[in-house]
């Protein structure tokens, strides 16, 4: 696969059309990439994309299931969590294994996003890879090369950094990130740990993107604002986009 992206690698120009949501538990992600994909399917063709892993959407998907989906998902959720500590060692080179499988899975997707850009399909990317700081809680690379001892690990966290590498290459044309403050985040997700929250939003605020175009937004203000201050950044991000193309 890495042979593959080395092939088809087209430079570092951002993704026309796509437009990625980021930010901490709580500052309202789903909500926001919904309702800007309804404003951008009355202009054209619209699809909006999922680019986390193992909690979220999917975690969501578990709980609904009857009978034993909440012990389930939260069964799982403990499981990835100590898996997912970046001050531990991996748990084995099974838990390494789906690690590096679900990295596969988050490139495949990106993969299908820049397929519809270049059908010129607009597409709402809700969070997005990047390789700046280790860590599936902050959508980068699971497995580091110091974790470990076991020479398969070793190789598959070396493999993966690399992919992680090219998709923060695929810049989308704007990360639209939503910044909230620990105490509001955890009014909003109280099934969350504080501690984690302060984290993320400790991390989330420091990644560049690759150099891409960003919109801060502050997520504590009455939602219409924050709806219409990213439908204002994603106008601005078309005409751009569009002088760029003129020029």
């Amino acid at each position: 696969m890495l042979e593959f992206f080395a092939r088809t690698r087209e430079g570092h120009t951002p993704l026309t059309g796509v437009f990625a949501v980021v930010g901490c538990d709580g500052t309202g992600k789903t909500r926001l990439t919904a309702d800007l994909l309804a404003s951008l399917r009355e202009k054209g063709s619209a699809k909006r994309r999922y680019l986390g892993l193992v909690s979220g959407e999917t975690g969501d998907k578990i709980k609904s299931l009857p009978f034993v989906g909440v012990r389930l998902e939260h069964n799982l959720h403990s499981k990835a969590n100590r898996a997912l500590d970046m001050e531990k060692k991996l748990p084995g080179t099974g838990t390494a294994i789906i690690m590096y499988l679900l990295t596969l899975v988050r490139t495949v997707r990106l993969l299908r996003i820049m397929r519809l850009s270049r059908r010129g399909v607009e597409v709402l990317a809700d969070r997005y890879p990047q390789a700046e700081i280790p860590g599936f809680h902050y959508d980068g690379p699971g497995l580091t090369v110091s974790r470990t001892d076991n020479w398969l690990v070793h190789k598959l966290a070396v493999r993966e950094q690399k992919l992680y590498e090219w998709m923060a290459e695929q810049k989308p044309t704007l990360v639209i990130r939503l910044n909230i403050d620990a105490a509001t985040a955890h009014a909003r997700k109280p099934d969350h740990d504080i501690a984690e929250l302060v984290d993320k939003i400790s991390v989330v605020s420091r990644l560049n993107f690759n150099g891409a175009r960003v919109c801060e937004i502050d997520a504590c203000i009455p939602y219409p604002e924050v709806l219409e201050a990213a439908l204002q950044a994603i106008n601005q991000a078309r005409q751009a986009t569009l002088v760029g193309e003129r020029a």
